[in-house]
């Protein structure tokens, strides 16, 4: 799928609703004599306030150039027929089908769904159960032979405990009895999780239904879950080049400075190697149990009991790590994670329930008449060779008589006859003809009813005919600006090295050092430092001559670098030598250059990233000007002047 590019493409252009209409409706500006109307020109500018950063974009002057330049594109991909393109109307009917599921669903259902869900994922269940697997195409005398036993096993566990019949009855291939330990939303097929959270604390369920087979379930207990908890964390990996420490030895360092009083936020910003962290004192976002890949990490996390509590430095795949409690909650909050739970609802068996409330609304809003007959007389003519794939529709089939009718629209016997030859290919779950019939009725009316209000939801709804004829639009422009532009790394190599050449002195390596950092909480610590480098004491001797008694005062890091790497202050001049003593990162520093290592012109193959993104800008303006010339603009400066009040008024 284009969706993410082409959302970052027309971000400043697209999903507009109309919120400022003119009484009249003139004409802007014209792209080869086609009228481009204020109305669009407004609606788009107004709804994209929000969501431009480049200040310059809101000036109604340089947001009309970008508008233009946009009008242009998409008359080049239209002269160019790429809307003709099959590839271009498959990925134009995908979204179009995901377009309108969002402007379908049932929110009634679904807020409910998602209160059940928060309270689901705010509760952890500890339980024991025993499963009966039966086919989910069993006969009903099957189905009523393993419900009946699950009867009988419930009125034993009642009497003799759930736990001995469960390991009596476990045979490990038909039957099983587990222990399931704590679980909490999301965890359990639907079905089995309503069973869990809906049976008291020490009773056992009735005998229930999940598409594995038959379930009794005894629930032993119901707690608050684990909840969230945030916390800091130094995090050391092993680095080439860095010859005087291990990680190991690095992190137990860095602890020790911790315990001799260092500020934990302080040591984050100066040693953790997770950047992304280390800027804010080590602190990560949020997680709850089970969101880490580290088990080992969120085992230490989680038993951290008072805020401020800090852990002795432990393992984990990544490398070792200090962890600190900065705060614990025992959820979050709805807001928080109702977008997450919203996805995860779509994903599992409660989406069957929403689905259900769109199905029943759409057969209000059309007037959806059935024909009573029809089940009955599909299952009269169907037969085992069905089965075998090998079913024909009779010669006597009754292909005009009415099926059912969506609003005006009658659908016939004959498309569902058509329907059943087709799923004869697929997978099929043998059921009993009649039960086989009505299930793949139901889906199939359901199919025709989402499919019949897709068809029709452009002129019933006006801000998702906006967004849709948007993305038709900017579906084509990427396609063009792929094929023009974007491609180019393939098609224009010879002209790319060419730009390179004569762009030379913008592609240069930044100048580096080649050095020996020493980090410190006390300045006299470095001064120290720097005597004993001027007298050409090695560093590893400076350490064992400092760091003593099992403190560690001082931390040497040896890298090339350059100018913008954490380790350094900023504006350290770079010449070889011993630098002065810099506080940086609530701490000092002292730099040791050993070498200068000056700009040089990249490689080609070094640089060729940045060549490739500059040739495209450079060969699309380019372009752009040609398209001026093949379709020329004429803006109507009184309509623009109009336009200018309007906005003006409104802000």
């Amino acid at each position: 799928m284009k969706l993410a590019h082409l959302f970052t493409l027309v971000s400043i252009l697209f999903f507009s609703i109309c919120n400022a209409q003119l009484k009249t409706d003139e004409v802007l500006f014209t792209v080869a004599n086609e009228p481009v109307y204020v109305s669009e020109f407004l609606r788009v500018y107004n709804k994209n306030l929000d969501l431009v950063k480049d200040e310059s974009q809101r000036n109604v002057d340089e947001y009309l150039k970008l508008f233009t330049t946009y009008k242009l594109k998409l008359k080049e991909a239209k002269t160019q027929q790429l809307h003709e393109k099959a590839s271009y109307k498959t990925e134009l009917e995908s979204y179009q089908k995901q377009l309108a599921k969002s402007f379908m669903k049932d929110t009634k259902v679904t807020d409910a769904l998602l209160e059940e869900a928060y309270q689901r994922i705010s509760y952890d269940v500890n339980a024991n159960h025993i499963l009966i697997k039966l086919p989910e195409n069993a006969n009903p005398s099957d189905t009523l032979a393993v419900y009946n036993k699950l009867v009988n096993w419930r009125q034993t566990a009642l009497k003799n405990g759930f736990e001995t019949v469960m390991k009596q009855k476990h045979d490990g291939k038909n039957v099983y009895g587990e222990a399931l330990g704590y679980f909490s939303g999301f965890k359990m097929v639907y079905s089995f999780e309503n069973a869990a959270f809906n049976t008291p604390v020490g009773e056992i369920s009735m005998p229930f239904r999940t598409r594995f087979g038959y379930h009794i379930i005894q629930v032993l207990d119901k707690r608050k879950s684990r909840g969230e908890r945030t916390v800091a964390h130094i995090m050391v990996t092993d680095k080439k080049g860095d010859t005087l420490n291990n990680s190991e030895e690095r992190i137990h360092e860095i602890y020790n400075k911790f315990k001799q009083g260092e500020a934990f936020e302080t040591l984050a910003k100066q040693f953790s190697d997770d950047k992304n962290s280390a800027v804010n004192g080590g602190e990560m976002a949020p997680f709850t149990s089970g969101q880490l890949n580290a088990p080992e990490f969120e085992k230490v996390a989680f038993e951290l009991e008072n805020i401020g509590d800090v852990s002795e430095p432990l393992k984990s795949a990544y490398g070792w790590h200090i962890v600190k409690l900065i705060d614990k909650k025992l959820t979050p909050s709805f807001e928080d994670v109702k977008t997450d739970l919203l996805a995860k609802v779509k994903r599992d068996d409660r989406s069957k329930l929403i689905d259900d409330a769109l199905y029943n609304n759409l057969k209000k809003q059309y007037n959806v008449t059935q024909n009573t007959e029809a089940i009955a007389y599909f299952a009269s003519i169907l037969n085992e060779n069905y089965f075998k794939r090998s079913w024909k529709l009779p010669e006597t089939f009754k292909a005009n008589a009415t099926l059912f009718t969506i609003a005006d629209t009658t659908f016939t016997y004959s498309s569902f006859g058509n329907y059943l030859l087709k799923k004869q290919q697929g997978r099929i779950i043998k059921k009993p003809l009649n039960a086989f019939v009505k299930e793949h009725y139901n889906t199939f009316l359901n199919e025709t009813l989402v499919a019949y209000k897709e068809e029709h939801l452009e002129f019933e709804n006006e801000d998702y005919a906006h967004v849709l004829s948007e993305y038709r639009d900017g579906l084509l422009l990427f396609d063009l600006m792929e094929n023009t532009i974007w491609n180019a790394s393939k098609t224009d190599s010879v002209a790319i090295k060419q730009f390179y050449q004569n762009h030379k002195d913008n592609y240069k390596t930044p100048q580096q050092i080649d050095a020996v950092v020493a980090s410190a909480s006390k300045q006299k610590t470095l001064k120290k430092v720097a005597k004993l480098l001027n007298k050409g004491v090695a560093v590893n001797t400076i350490k064992s001559q400092l760091n003593t008694n099992g403190n560690t005062n001082v931390i040497f890091t040896t890298a090339v670098i350059d100018a913008n790497d954490a380790l350094l202050p900023k504006n350290i001049p770079f010449k070889e030598g011993i630098s002065k003593v810099y506080a940086h990162n609530d701490a000092y520093v002292l730099v040791q250059i050993n070498k200068v290592l000056p700009q040089t012109h990249q490689l080609f193959e070094e640089a060729k990233g940045n060549v490739i993104s500059d040739y495209q800008t450079f060969k699309e303006n380019n372009w752009v000007n040609t398209l001026k010339q093949k379709y020329p603009i004429h803006v109507n400066q009184a309509v623009l002047k109009n336009v200018k009040s309007i906005i003006k008024n409104k802000s």
